[in-house]
């Protein structure tokens, strides 16, 4: 996992997952430059269109999250505060 992070393109990932995840890569800096040949690049490598599918748009979700907290300058929670909003989810629940 740790390798997969570093650099996924060197990571011992099976073929599916490391065309995904060059894709992904793309998707998310070079939007623009995404074409049909990106995806059937993809397919090529035995992952199926549902599944391209499934992971753009996961992909696409957090692009956006990221986006958004970017330009909200948010900053991640510390581990304390973390840990009081799942006291408070697990005791009192959503509502």
């Amino acid at each position: 996992m740790q390798e997969a992070l570093r650099d996924y393109r060197d990571a011992p990932l099976t073929g599916e997952l490391r065309a995904t995840l060059g894709f992904l890569r793309k998707l998310t800096l070079e939007p623009d430059a995404v074409d049909e040949h990106d995806v059937d690049a993809v397919v090529a490598a035995g992952v199926s269109p549902q599944a391209l599918r499934d992971a753009i748009d996961v992909c696409v979700g957090f692009n956006v999250i990221d986006r958004i907290a970017d330009a909200l300058d948010f900053a991640p929670q510390s581990p304390e505060g973390l840990a009081a909003g799942a006291h408070m989810l697990t005791t009192r629940g959503y509502a």
